[in-house]
């Protein structure tokens, strides 16, 4: 294990449940980075006061202020850079980023996703395996391309469905599974076991991995 922490910032757009996961998981000292920043497209965001409230330093960006999407996220990744992060963690970011601006990034920068990708990209995933009638469902942590949801998956947390849910009921009990799985993922990346091969092989402790690691027990598992 690498003795230097690990330093990522955070993208978030609503209520911070996953930033506040792997908030916990660093104070409870079973998650060894430094956060440097957590930064939102919505001034109101929840994750900016979770992120104020625990000292990591906040930005706001307004879409509304850039003429284009390219220009906003351009200026994104220019405010990230200049806080040192060595992984960008997308927790809950709500927005298609621009892929030469993000091209940069690739290999450390990781999305969480509320599907067993590659199903269900994009949104209301648990609607959609409901009405598709699956027996599980799951939450998966994939690096970021340009293509939505489409990065190569690292790892992933799967739960029944049962008979009566809802896409509520559903949501709210994946939601446990995502917050053992995030910091699950980034604690190996903090531990240097986790890789990409470009353009689509994760490996772990060095090899290729043929399917995603999966979270059993609160640990990965390949």
């Amino acid at each position: 294990m690498a003795d230097q922490r690990l330093r990522i910032a955070v993208l978030a757009s609503g209520r911070g449940s996953n930033l506040q996961a792997l908030i916990a998981a660093r104070d409870a000292g079973l998650l060894p980075v430094d956060f440097v920043a957590v930064g939102s497209d919505k001034a109101d965001a929840g994750a900016l006061q979770l992120a104020k409230d625990a000292g990591i330093p906040t930005f706001t960006l307004n879409p509304k202020a850039f003429a284009n999407r390219r220009e906003f996220d351009f200026e994104l990744f220019r405010q990230l850079d200049a806080t040192g992060a060595q992984v960008l963690v997308l927790a809950g970011f709500m927005r298609i980023i621009d892929g030469e601006a993000l091209a940069p990034w690739v290999g450390r920068m990781i999305n969480i996703h509320p599907s067993l990708l590659p199903k269900y990209r994009g949104l209301h995933t648990h609607r959609r395996a409901l009405e598709a009638g699956d027996a599980e469902h799951g939450a998966s942590v994939h690096y970021v391309t340009a293509e939505l949801d489409g990065g190569p998956v690292i790892a992933q947390a799967r739960i029944a469905i049962q008979s009566g849910d809802d896409e509520a009921q559903l949501a709210q009990r994946l939601l446990s599974h995502e917050h053992l799985l995030l910091p699950a993922v980034l604690k190996l990346m903090a531990e240097q076991r986790l890789g990409l091969i470009a353009p689509d092989h994760v490996t772990f402790d060095g090899k290729p991995i043929a399917a995603p690691l999966q979270l059993r027990n609160g640990k990965l598992v390949d």
